[in-house]
């Protein structure tokens, strides 16, 4: 994935906070994908309600070839609309539907699905910031500062937001939360608040 634009981590934060407001969730409450996604008025699908149109590609796609499709943002002029892959784990569900309305919040401009010469056509950098704000909307900053001066333990913290414990992880480690919060605790007792720590 190639480095995200200067900046681009600050404006992923605004926008989940954003978002958290506009639904009047507290900034480091838990956040719905499929709550955000009816916020912003784009129509959410499973792959399962397509299997009478397509009975033998849906159950490849929900079966064997479950890992070749996750989610995918569908366009009908100025109208969007997205499927998932309701044989994934619930947590990763919400991951991906978080991925697609990254897209959306971002206003990434729509692309075929399939190049010229058959193969998938796709942006490396709205991929990476998809990703990375997807991420951000499901775990924000205040929410990693929260669970860790909260002592919660990963699996507590990971059905409270609903990610994966993967998630959880890589989101209280790039938000630097458990630094954050032993300085934090250091300077309100004089001290360097080596007491501070994550539950696992």
């Amino acid at each position: 994935m190639p480095a995200l634009r200067r900046g681009f981590k600050t404006e992923a934060e605004s926008i989940a906070a954003e978002m958290r407001r506009e639904m009047s969730l507290a900034p480091s409450a838990a956040l719905d994908p499929f709550a955000l996604a009816a916020h912003l008025e784009i129509p959410v699908e499973p792959l399962s309600a397509f299997h009478t149109e397509a009975p033998a590609a849906i159950r490849g796609l929900r079966g064997r070839w479950s890992e070749n499709f996750s989610a995918i943002t569908v366009f009908d002029g100025p109208r969007r609309w997205i499927v998932h892959n309701d044989a994934h784990a619930q947590v990763r569900q919400a991951s991906d539907v978080a991925h697609e309305l990254s897209h959306a919040l971002l206003f990434h401009e729509p692309t075929p699905a399939i190049g010229d010469d058959g193969s998938r056509d796709w942006n490396p950098a709205y991929e990476a910031e998809a990703s990375w704000l997807g991420g951000v909307l499901l775990i924000p900053a205040p929410a990693a500062l929260h669970i860790v001066s909260g002592g919660l333990s990963a699996g507590v913290a990971a059905a409270l937001y609903g990610v994966s414990e993967a998630m959880l992880r890589y989101r209280l480690k790039v938000t630097g939360a458990a630094t954050r919060v032993q300085r934090s605790a250091g300077f309100r007792r004089g001290g360097t608040g080596d007491g501070v720590s994550f539950r696992t």
